[in-house]
């Protein structure tokens, strides 16, 4: 009772936020989407912070740390880069443009015919198909968490519940995790009363209030579940025996040679070494959001002034890469030795998803009645938090960039009233929600399913960063390289699957990277060029930083300029990365000290990563004259 009060207690907060909000969201597009560009840095960083979080990223990290050990962390890890890059390169940009979703930075940054079906098949592929994924994703944590604590079988009236059971068994859906016990139509009803549920709480609010609620809800979703999983890790090292037992007796569970891969921060020697390089430096940068494209850019847009958009991703990828990360970190490990494996099961979907449970399952297990309350809350407000910025993003796209920009202006030719685009908004939602949930019935693991979307994202992720850096960059560069992507993620998969090809992730995704960048280049050079007043028009609004040199001396100012101001932001980005990454190691190494390993390199990555501070913190959070627009 006590749990099922601090949910409840929970969800009308959220609820009430959506309210308070509503007034100012249905005024415009830009009040509903990008709470009328007031958001403080601190509150923009955490609302990023408590998307990323997410249900399903815990799991997640469970299952790559059983899968390969410690190390293989670096994947999620190495994005840090990418989100410094999009604050200090990038995010003063965003902002400049005034524009509502990053489909309709075509309509400001390109010319030609192709402009308007770049906007909408943009709009289109991020807002439905890559965003509906995601949600799938996330949808999938949902149902495992909800398997474990939610049997709506035994709290809901059997005349009821009989009645859901045959509406259920009737559409013939199967919506199950992993659990034998129960029986599978059963299993199917429970998680589905459990995703309606909470994509309608989620939805109620987030379509109510806009951005304004979705961000207030964030910061206290986040401050929730960061005080649960600390208090879920600290149970959990009791339970081992202490920090101190803790790899000791990952070395009597596994032996040493296991369980120093398992604890290794450092890919092991050998041939796994070069691939795993090779993934972590493409990955990174060849991915969908390599400048923040979507919800990141969203908080970034929504920010008051430029210096807002810096402190924004500072605050974010330290909460969420370091703070994050080292508990999760502590909770993983904790989790082989109560739950240890055999070496021989190892391999296979139906092992990782096995592994992914088990951060819910030691919740159920371990956490006594009040704090597995606290923690159940946490894991929902993760899923809310991801969820109402999902949809909240994926409505964007449907409402500024398809009704308002192919069918209202292009199409019927008249301008949309603002409560009519608003309305068109939150109606958009209730589509998002039904393709996401037919995706997510057809989801193996969350691993699976994130490492085919790292494959169809590659494709995009140098020339998203080439457009804002490199002038000569077209409309055709982009439909080049989202055509790549799409054509040739299935082809390396089916390539893969027939063996004409090594099965190997660093094999696709260089292929990938190879490919699509190479054809957004060439199609640059034999294609026309962008407009020159477009150019012009663009770089006096947005400023950006790179290769500008024509452009800057046609708009009048210093050609070096532009050049200039980007040497010093990627200076700043890979010395507070450095910085970042450092006090990451060496924390992480005190809290799980490999087997034999001395104490001294932790401390002297600490004490590395805190001298790094000085040279980036000024620039870190001054960057460029703060901009109010």
């Amino acid at each position: 009772m006590i749990d099922l009060f601090i949910v409840l207690a929970f969800v009308v907060y959220s609820i009430h936020a959506g309210f308070r909000a509503r007034s100012k969201a249905s005024k415009s597009l830009e009040e509903y989407f990008l709470a009328g560009k007031t958001l403080t840095g601190w509150r923009a960083g955490l609302s990023m912070a408590a998307t990323q979080f997410a249900a399903d990223t815990p799991l997640l990290v469970m299952g790559l740390i059983a899968t390969g050990g410690i190390f293989l962390l670096w994947r999620l890890w190495i994005y840090g880069i990418a989100f410094l890059m999009m604050g200090f390169i990038f995010g003063a940009s965003w902002r400049r443009a005034s524009v509502l979703t990053d489909a309709e930075l075509t309509e400001i940054r390109y010319s030609g015919k192709g402009v308007l079906p770049l906007r909408v098949l943009k709009a289109i592929y991020y807002g439905t198909v890559i965003n509906c994924i995601v949600l799938a994703m996330v949808l999938v944590a949902a149902v495992r968490i909800s398997e474990v604590f939610l049997p709506w079988n035994e709290w809901l009236p059997p005349g009821l519940y009989d009645l859901l059971f045959t509406i259920t068994k009737g559409l013939g859906l199967s919506i199950g995790g992993i659990s034998t016990t129960i029986d599978p139509a059963i299993l199917t009803t429970n998680n589905l009363i459990s995703i309606l549920l909470i994509m309608g709480f989620t939805a109620l609010y987030s379509t109510t209030g806009g951005l304004r609620s979705v961000v207030a809800t964030d910061i206290m979703q986040f401050g929730l579940a960061m005080v649960g999983t600390l208090i879920y890790a600290f149970i959990i090292i009791d339970q081992v025996g202490g920090l101190g037992a803790m790899a000791e007796k990952i070395g009597d569970i596994y032996g040493s040679e296991l369980a120093g891969r398992l604890l290794s921060f450092t890919p092991p020697g050998g041939e796994m070494l070069m691939p795993f390089l090779i993934i972590i430096g493409l990955q990174w940068f060849f991915q969908m959001n390599s400048d923040g494209t979507g919800y990141l850019a969203q908080r970034t847009m929504a920010c008051a002034t430029d210096k807002d958009a810096r402190v924004a991703a500072l605050v974010f990828t330290w909460m969420q890469v370091f703070l994050r990360s080292v508990i999760w970190l502590v909770i993983g490990v904790g989790l082989l030795v109560i739950y240890p494996f055999t070496p021989e099961s190892a391999t296979g979907d139906q092992f990782v998803a096995a592994r992914e449970i088990l951060f819910v399952t030691g919740i159920d297990d371990l956490l006594p009645v009040g704090i597995r309350g606290v923690m159940l809350t946490g894991l929902l407000a993760a899923l809310a938090s991801t969820i109402d910025s999902h949809l909240n993003w994926g409505a964007s796209y449907w409402s500024n960039d398809v009704y308002k920009g192919l069918i209202c202006n292009h199409w019927l030719k008249r301008d949309p009233k603002n409560r009519e685009l608003v309305l068109v908004a939150r109606f958009s939602n209730i589509a998002i929600i039904i393709i996401a949930l037919i995706i997510m019935a057809n989801l193996g693991s969350i691993q699976t399913t994130w490492y085919i979307s790292l494959l169809f994202g590659a494709g995009m992720g140098s020339v998203l960063v080439m457009r804002w850096l490199w002038e000569r960059i077209n409309l055709y560069s982009e439909l080049a390289a989202m055509a790549v992507s799409l054509i040739l993620a299935p082809i390396l998969l089916i390539a893969t699957n027939a063996g004409w090809i090594m099965d190997a992730e660093w094999v696709r995704l260089s292929l990938m990277a190879i490919c699509s960048t190479v054809a957004a280049v060439a199609v640059t050079y034999f294609t026309p060029r962008t407009d020159e007043n477009i150019l012009i028009a663009f770089y006096r609004q947005v400023k950006p930083v790179g290769f500008w040199r024509k452009t800057a001396t046609l708009a009048d100012d210093n050609p070096m300029q532009p050049q200039k101001e980007f040497i010093k932001e990627i200076k700043t980005t890979f010395l507070t990365a450095l910085s970042l990454f450092l006090m990451l190691l060496g924390t992480g190494k005190l809290l799980i000290r490999p087997l034999g390993e001395s104490s001294l390199f932790a401390w002297g990555c600490i004490i590395i990563a805190l001298v790094l501070t000085r040279f980036w913190w000024k620039n870190a959070i001054g960057g460029q004259k703060a901009v109010i627009s």
